[in-house]
């Protein structure tokens, strides 16, 4: 292992500077012209998709021109899918991502297998896995088809327990037109390699993800990386790769790790309002959230357990939002979306009207509304 170069001695990176230097490898800074959709879904490592709409309005805000119809026509081509990996949670990746990421945090599916024992009792994973595979490669199941056919090989286990085993024992991914624009239907499973027609590689060594995790998040720690992909043991990673990286410091003196040439524009950049939606990768991806949420607005963006859409403002966390739409009226009246905005703080009035003007072009391209406004008032205690 290469001796650990002491972090006095790297340089020092403000928080604004980390801020712009993630934003811009957010594609938040400005959105690309160059990347395709597919393309920004691999440089992004996955979008967060628990819910349907969240890949969509992330890549709206990343990228010129996006249609949500392209990430839709990429889904029904097999060229995306929504698959669990990171943190246990779904997410929208490339098929060659699905196909290597699955493997790289398969160990952290195992051991939340093991959270749930209990309810396993006499549950063979082996036998589970394979009752699973045979139905799910014979037509797409729902979940509560998959349960109700384990209940029957093992009818003392808990319901949830054997959902989750399914989950873990296999790589299971959402077919469309679940996940697709406008058109998103009940939850149906298949088998990763069953569905791409090819099957995932040997588990890969995580070099080459730690690369590309550093020029979507970084600059970030060693902690960052296992937050954002809910695996441990990353430090031999980075003490491996230390040699081809760069080293800095954040302002409580943790090492910072990034790709040489990666962009760290000045601290003083612009960045413009954006609007991102509720779990938006760019809040999870570090341990230190700081980076973009100020540490007054901690847990803000949450009611209970409910995670509510962010805006951006000046780069960090400034306020929640919400679209409501409505049908159009018997009296011949279009169909009107209302996008409700809840600034944390005062915002300027500058700022106001470029969040204004934003929301209108967020609600003109994301909505089948003819008519639509923007307000700004308080929501997050109930609707």
């Amino acid at each position: 292992m290469a001796s650990k170069t002491g972090t006095s001695s790297a340089p020092p990176l403000s928080r604004r500077a980390l801020n712009r230097a993630t934003l811009d490898r957010q594609l938040l800074l400005r959105r690309s012209d160059a990347l395709s959709v597919k393309d920004a879904v691999g440089h992004l490592l996955g979008l967060q998709a628990q819910n349907v709409k969240p890949p969509y309005f992330a890549l709206w805000s990343r990228l010129a021109g996006f249609r949500p119809e392209a990430l839709s026509e990429l889904m029904a081509a097999r060229d995306v899918v929504r698959i669990v990996t990171l943190r246990s949670t779904l997410h929208t990746h490339t098929a060659d991502d699905a196909l290597t990421l699955r493997p790289l945090v398969q160990a952290a599916r195992d051991r939340e297998l093991n959270a749930f024992r209990k309810g396993l009792v006499g549950v063979e994973t082996d036998r589970l896995g394979a009752i699973v595979r045979a139905l799910v490669e014979e037509r797409p199941h729902t979940m509560r088809e998959l349960r109700d056919a384990l209940l029957k090989e093992w009818p003392d286990a808990d319901p949830f327990a054997l959902s989750v085993a399914a989950r873990c024992v296999l790589p299971l991914v959402q077919v469309p037109p679940r996940g697709m624009w406008g058109r998103s239907g009940q939850v149906s499973l298949t088998t990763v390699e069953h569905w791409l027609g090819r099957a995932p590689g040997p588990v890969p060594e995580p070099d080459e993800t730690v690369l590309r995790y550093l020029g979507a998040f970084g600059p970030a720690s060693v902690k960052d990386m296992q937050t954002w992909a809910g695996v441990t043991r990353l430090g031999a990673v980075f003490e491996r790769l230390r040699p081809r990286l760069a080293v800095f410091r954040d302002e409580s003196g943790v090492e910072l790790f990034d790709l040489p040439d990666a962009a760290r524009p000045d601290e003083d950049t612009p960045a413009p309002p954006r609007f991102l939606p509720e779990f938006d990768n760019l809040l999870l991806a570090h341990a230190d959230r700081t980076r973009v949420i100020p540490a007054e607005y901690k847990g803000r963006s949450w009611t209970g357990n409910q995670a509510h859409c962010a805006l951006l403002v000046d780069g960090f966390l400034a306020g929640i939002w919400r679209i409501d739409e409505r049908e159009g009226g018997g009296d011949g009246g279009g169909a009107g979306a209302l996008l409700t905005v809840q600034a944390f703080g005062t915002l300027g009035k500058g700022v106001r009207a470029a969040v204004a003007e934003e929301g209108a072009r967020l609600l003109a391209d994301m909505t089948s509304a003819t008519s639509y406004d923007v307000r700004f008032a308080e929501f997050a205690a109930g609707r």
